[in-house]
């Protein structure tokens, strides 16, 4: 019997069945080759950071060269930008006046903070977030520091000049480490490592850290308003400075800027200053608050702070800051204390206290070292604070108001209990 019309199914087509299947697999995504992402959020991220960073150094440099008396292109507008940049990082440039070393602190710490999230979008491109391995964020932080490497390379063959000479070598080395050391920071902050890595930390170690670090901010900060302070009180010497250039609104606002950059520089001598051991400016040059010799100086209007005598008697009082920076240090650390709820004790509460001082000297010693540098041969090869006297000072100081701090509260919560 023949079946109704309506009732038959076609036959499928030869090939139809296997269509379907077909076209599904040609949609699926073709599997990317291992490695690309991570190169390419490395070498873009990286090649940002370098022109976020650069960009206030070739304005500073831009308003002060094409303005002045003998005009210049723009070609060695931005060679010597560059180099100035090279120079942020602690690669030094060798000059006709001498090696200059002195490293523009504002700059680094924008390059650090660009290249750190460098490192954290170079973490997501690995994966470091999802792995319970830190391998993904050392690979982010290598191939950041690789990336940032090159470009310092590239960029000293191209600023070096018979007059102002880089090192090649030693600014890929010098670039590539400090990537590696800011784009690993990123790296594995972005993969949690660092919050896991401080829960294994002891409590005590943390605290001293912390307390460490709130004391060295507070006596910086100290040094930057003392600086501050005395800038304003010499602003007409200040201004007679900027005037003398004779550069214009735009070359004015590129000396301005350059003051800018040094000026962590200069809060860093503020607060060497406060804390005894002063700092020097060449070897004619040397201030403190017991002695203050002043030779031949730059004519920057930064410098216009530096005092012509040392304190009279009442001003030594200043120098008690750091002793409060350390009491107040110390009063949040117990404040945290009380906070958390917990009883630690007198060991754990003047151990992390007395621990406080010698991370605060040593962070302080640090700030010396990187703050300190060269202006040329001659009179201007030391320029900055002494390392040790003044990581020294800091500790002891720190040390006595922390302590002192931490074991009268204790005391007084002691006995109210």
């Amino acid at each position: 019997m023949e079946t109704p019309a309506r009732d038959r199914v076609p036959a499928p087509r030869a090939g139809a069945a296997s269509a379907e299947p077909a076209e599904k697999t040609s949609r699926r995504p073709e599997p990317r080759p291992p490695g690309a992402p991570l190169v390419l959020a490395a070498a873009v991220t990286t090649g940002w950071a370098v022109l976020v960073s650069a960009t206030p150094v070739l304005l500073a440099v831009a308003g002060v060269l094409l303005v002045s008396p003998n005009p210049t292109d723009t070609e060695a507008v931005l060679r010597t930008g560059f180099a100035a940049w090279l120079l942020a990082h602690g690669v030094p440039l060798r000059t006709g006046l001498g090696p200059i070393g002195l490293v523009p602190l504002a700059v680094s710490a924008l390059a650090a903070w660009r290249v750190a999230r460098a490192g954290v979008h170079a973490a997501r491109a690995a994966g470091a977030r999802r792995s319970r391995s830190p391998a993904p964020a050392l690979r982010a932080g290598v191939a950041v520091a690789v990336a940032y490497g090159l470009y310092g390379t590239v960029l000293a063959l191209g600023v070096s000049t018979p007059d102002v000479r880089v090192s090649v070598p030693r600014a890929g080395l010098t670039l590539a480490l400090f990537g590696l050391v800011a784009g690993l920071a990123g790296a594995l902050r972005e993969g949690g490592w660092f919050a896991r890595w401080m829960r294994l930390t002891p409590v005590a170690v943390r605290d001293a850290v912390r307390t460490g670090a709130v004391a060295v901010l507070l006596v910086i900060a100290a040094g930057a308003a003392a600086t501050g302070l005395a800038l304003a009180m010499r602003a007409g010497v200040a201004t007679d400075m900027i005037r003398d250039y004779r550069t214009g609104v735009v070359g004015q606002a590129g000396l301005t800027l350059v003051c800018l950059v040094y000026a962590p520089n200069v809060a860093v001598w503020g607060a060497s200053y406060l804390v005894g051991p002063g700092f020097a400016f060449g070897t004619g040059t040397t201030v403190s608050a017991a002695a203050v010799t002043i030779g031949p100086v730059l004519p920057l209007p930064v410098l216009a702070a530096m005092p012509a005598r040392p304190l009279p008697t009442w001003s030594v009082l200043l120098l008690a800051v750091p002793m409060v920076a350390g009491m107040i240090a110390g009063w949040l650390l117990h404040r945290r204390h009380v906070r958390a709820g917990a009883d630690p004790g007198w060991l754990g509460s003047l151990g992390p206290a007395m621990l406080a001082g010698p991370v605060a000297g040593a962070l302080l010693g640090l700030a010396a070292i990187v703050s300190r540098g060269s202006i040329g041969g001659g009179r201007l090869a030391e320029v900055g604070p002494p390392a040790w006297p003044l990581a020294g000072i800091a500790a002891a100081v720190v040390t006595v108001g922390a302590t002192i701090t931490v074991a009268a509260l204790r005391g007084l919560a002691v006995r109210r209990s």
